[in-house]
């Protein structure tokens, strides 16, 4: 029989044993070893790399949206995104390895495959494959700039040029084009959109536009969904330049147009305006074409013979200020009233020297003043009937 003391040595040695086993065993049951364990706690064992297509097999996507392949727990070693002729589409791939981008827009109605390799943490490549086709419009829209700026490279447009683009088909999305559409002056002016159909669009700034402004115009339209199947053909950027400011008043009590050059008045000229069946239209007109010889034709705005208001003649120093047949025009039949009474079909009557001397110093965008007159206010949508409208009213033709 032991004694006491020992009995219990040997109790307390098994129990320390005991408790050893119970803190070290794991819940191994099968005998084999635990995974390494680094000094914080995380496992060592390698993972495999996973790898990502945006958009992925994707079809009708506009070609303006980036392709992007990411990877995750590994690196991209390489990516290829060829079209179906086998022409590869540029791109970018991070400098960590976890992304590449395409830096290139694609083309409508196109398939693109997408090839891509990436080694994870565990050294194994692992690849992934994708195709991504694009939108197939209907039909396109190209941005047509009004005026044409080959037409006033040389010369420049007037302080009350409006920009205009025209699209030739409806537009329905007309918010997601008027995004697209931008004009920048410098210096920088204020300025909005309104749209006059659900095909032009005119941009004009909060005042007349300020002397030797320089214009950048822009349609980022490349595939932008116009709506109706219809999507933007190719993006546009010109250039306009202001130049001086060319004003004329014209007023109808006094019979008289009085010019300005850049605020100051420089000249006077008696006039004759419409006669009270055929007033010229009141307010601010814009010259939007001008020709030494040109045939005016009633008919080419509706009036036509046996119509009383119809005509047709040969004149000289035309340059338009409506679409609706109203021109400032020299007319010799008309001197004798000029500076007394109102005679013409809505034209600005001229005699000889005044209406040569209007015709060398004013142009396109250059702007006519027309007061008591007796007509109707010029219609916005009359070419240019931008400046009828009042700024707050301009902006509310915006689609934004």
């Amino acid at each position: 029989m032991f004694p006491k003391k020992t009995f219990l040595s040997v109790a307390g040695i098994l129990a320390a044993t005991l408790l050893v086993s119970a803190c070290s065993s794991g819940g191994d049951t099968t005998g084999g070893s635990a995974a390494p364990v680094t000094p914080g706690g995380t496992s060592q064992a390698a993972t495999a790399a996973t790898v990502s297509i945006d958009p992925a097999n994707a079809s009708g996507i506009s070609p303006t949206t980036p392709i992007v392949v990411k990877a995750a727990n590994g690196k991209l070693t390489d990516v290829t995104v060829t079209n179906s002729k086998g022409k590869s589409v540029a791109g970018k791939l991070a400098t960590d390895g976890s992304s590449w981008t395409t830096t290139e827009v694609l083309g409508y109605g196109g398939t693109y495959k997408v090839v891509a390799h990436a080694q994870g943490a565990d050294g194994k490549q692992v690849e992934k494959d994708g195709d991504v086709t694009t939108v197939s419009p209907k039909k396109q829209a190209n941005a047509n700039l009004i005026p044409a700026p080959s037409a006033v490279k040389s010369t420049g447009v007037g302080v009350g040029q409006p920009i205009v683009f025209s699209f030739g088909v409806a537009v329905k999305n007309k918010a997601a084009v008027e995004k697209a559409l931008s004009v920048q002056s410098s210096p920088k002016q204020d300025g909005s959109w309104y749209w006059m159909d659900d095909k032009n669009v005119h941009y004009r700034p909060k005042e007349y536009w300020q002397p030797n402004t320089t214009l950048t115009v822009t349609a980022k339209i490349y595939g932008v969904d116009f709506g109706n199947g219809v999507f933007g053909a190719e993006d546009r950027t010109e250039t306009y330049k202001v130049h001086d400011s060319w004003i004329a008043k014209a007023d109808g009590n006094t019979e008289q147009m009085q010019i300005f050059h850049n605020g100051s008045m420089v000249k006077t000229m008696p006039i004759s305006m419409g006669k009270d069946a055929t007033p010229t239209h009141l307010g601010p007109h814009v010259i939007s074409f001008k020709q030494a010889n040109y045939t005016m034709d009633s008919c080419t705005y509706g009036v036509c013979p046996p119509d009383p208001k119809a005509y047709r003649s040969d004149e000289k120093f035309s340059e338009r200020i409506s679409n609706d047949g109203e021109f400032v025009h020299e007319n010799p039949n008309s001197v004798g009233q000029q500076g007394s009474s109102n005679v013409s079909h809505g034209c600005i009557n001229l005699n000889a020297a005044n209406a040569e001397w209007f015709f060398q110093n004013f142009g396109l965008g250059d702007v006519v003043e027309v007061t008591n007159s007796g007509g109707p206010q010029l219609p916005v949508w009359d070419l240019y009937g931008d400046w009828s409208k009042s700024w707050t009213d301009w902006q509310k033709g915006s689609a934004l």
